[in-house]
């Protein structure tokens, strides 16, 4: 309220908040019952009554079913309402985008594989994308009115306050682009941009491990990345730029080791990436320009690409260990294009974690390949809703002017 302001005050129930209510709902998939949410909050009938009313209002709860008991009134039960809402996210990588459109509960209605390639710069792998983000609405019958929020991750570190990404090291042209800003006139919602380990992490944690507090999730792809989850949260560090393993130097020489494409030599990627390993690949005498090309190498029983890559394993296996020690992770996902050769890439780099980590934080240790195909779109989706429907941005849509005041 303004100072001065003498109108009406808002009653007690409102000013507490139905936001809560919706975020107490929302973690429940199959719905709660006005008696389960008094019973769990300890407020009174009569106040969750004016709540879940007020949320119904504004088409932010639906009714999922419709229960008896005994000779009492039927109790319905309320879930976050699905309707036409919208969430369109994009998982980029550096070579490979998938597009996809959710409903309100982050549940993929649809989505679809792009081929980009991250150098060409922002207009044009953005245009791409909104391109993806228009088929995506055609399909399922929706207009960007019906856009509540969008999620974009890259493969570069982004900082967190902007969205804007910072000096990437394979993103030409990214550097502060501002991207949200690309997307805010066409569809008037929020943008969330994220690094993709970031959202592959918690996609990871939502839909295959979510009883998984403390974990890890290592991307290695073209490039390598690392997303944190302490606590059942994110952590970003400061700024933005935490977990980035793939540019920790295993020389400690500025004048040491190969050429990483950050500028500096030496580090974790410039060694394990899939751009590194395809350099190798190729100067050994075999024509390798993408991480495909690795792998298929690989598969076809290449002895060079074999090697390269079991060696890939133990830099991989010994950066992990630093984070293992660190963090004392309960799980290590690994995902990424290179985590196709799991049995090789992955073996590996198991066999170094368990050999230079401390006993105790590898005595409850899972390392294992991500069980998802798309995680990043899976974090992004519940990124978006996180903050669309935040109890302090559910509560300010109470107090928004209405059209004609």
């Amino acid at each position: 309220m303004v100072d001065g302001d003498k109108s009406t005050p808002a009653p007690a129930w409102l000013l507490d908040g139905p936001g809560a209510i919706l975020q107490l709902i929302r973690r429940e998939p199959e719905g709660l019952t006005k008696l389960d949410i008094a019973h769990r909050t300890g407020i009174s009938r009569t106040a969750v009554s004016q709540r879940v009313d007020t949320l119904l209002g504004l088409g932010l709860l639906e009714v999922r079913s419709t229960a008896v008991f005994g000779r009492g009134r039927p109790a319905e039960r309320f879930g976050l309402a699905r309707g036409r809402r919208v969430i369109l996210v994009a998982d980029t990588g550096a070579t490979g985008m998938r597009v996809a459109a959710c409903d309100a509960t982050g549940e993929v209605l649809g989505e679809e594989l792009l081929d980009i390639d991250i150098t060409t710069g922002p207009i044009e792998v953005l245009t791409v994308m909104d391109h993806g983000f228009q088929r995506q609405m055609r399909a399922h019958g929706r207009t960007p009115a019906d856009v509540i929020g969008i999620g974009i991750d890259v493969p570069g570190p982004v900082a967190h306050d902007t969205g804007r990404v910072v000096s990437p090291p394979i993103m030409t042209g990214w550097h502060e682009y501002d991207i949200p800003a690309a997307f805010r006139k066409r569809y008037g919602c929020s943008v969330i941009v994220e690094k993709d380990t970031n959202a592959m992490v918690l996609g990871e944690h939502v839909r295959a491990l979510p009883d998984v507090e403390n974990m890890v999730f290592v991307k290695i792809g073209t490039g390598i990345g690392t997303g944190l989850l302490i606590r059942g949260e994110l952590y970003r560090g400061t700024d933005g730029a935490a977990g980035d393993i793939g540019h920790v130097s295993l020389t400690g020489r500025d004048d040491d080791g190969p050429l990483c494409r950050c500028g500096n030599r030496g580090c974790v990627e410039a060694y394990a990436g899939g751009w590194a390993l395809a350099r190798d690949l190729t100067e050994a005498g075999y024509a390798a320009s993408s991480v495909s090309d690795v792998v298929n190498a690989v598969r076809g029983g290449n002895r060079t690409a074999l090697s390269l890559v079991r060696h890939a394993g133990t830099i991989l296996g010994t950066a992990i260990s630093d984070i293992v020690n660190m963090l004392n992770p309960a799980v290590v996902v690994v995902g990424g294009q290179l985590a196709a050769l799991d049995d090789i890439l992955l073996a590996t780099a198991r066999e170094a974690i368990y050999h230079r980590s401390l006993p105790l934080a590898t005595r409850n240790l899972r390392i294992v390949p991500s069980a998802l195909p798309d995680p990043g779109v899976h974090g992004l989706a519940r990124l978006v809703a996180d903050t669309v429907f935040h109890p302090a941005a559910v509560d300010r849509m109470l107090l928004a002017p209405k059209d004609g005041d």
